[in-house]
């Protein structure tokens, strides 16, 4: 992983890897998304800043449906349970985390990991570029994961880093 590139492959696997271990304990539910794909209009969006040498940002985009399907998965709850706001946003912010704590692992030099956002829309990231973007089918539902890369020094995360 360069600064500027990140390898389209690396990332599948650990988006694949985390969903294997935190959602659905299978490597082949996270697939490449094949065809068009369809407007979110209730999006759901997850990130955390990657802080360091090499700066950006892990974004995890998916509907409201499938991000409270995600949710009940992880904690454990049955289909018809009713997910309240705070438990989706701590679990899809928590596979968020996951995924650009990975990512993070892959840089030269690690750096920090900003704290976990949960939104309807990301915030703009001055002067980022996306340097991947991953469309894919969780149960056959989409879920994108864009890696953001900004220069060094220009990001700064509410609520600290770790």
């Amino acid at each position: 992983m360069t600064a500027t590139t990140v390898d389209h492959d690396q990332v599948h696997a650990i988006a694949q890897e985390v969903f294997a271990a935190m959602v659905d304990g299978d490597l082949g539910l996270l697939l490449p998304w094949d065809g068009e794909l369809p407007e979110l209009s209730d999006a759901v969006v997850a990130w955390v800043d990657l802080l360091g040498e090499w700066s950006g940002r892990a974004v995890l985009v998916t509907g409201h449906g499938t991000a409270e399907d995600l949710a009940r998965a992880l904690l454990g709850l049955a289909d018809d349970d009713e997910v309240s706001r705070e438990d989706l946003e701590d679990a899809f912010g928590e596979i968020a985390n996951v995924v650009g704590g990975n990512l993070k692992s892959l840089l030269p030099n690690h750096g920090t990991l900003g704290l976990p956002q949960v939104g309807s829309a990301v915030p703009p990231l001055a002067g980022a570029v996306r340097v991947q973007h991953l469309p894919l089918s969780w149960r056959g539902r989409l879920l994108v994961v864009d890696v953001w890369f900004a220069a060094p020094g220009t990001l700064t995360t509410p609520g600290g880093n770790r």
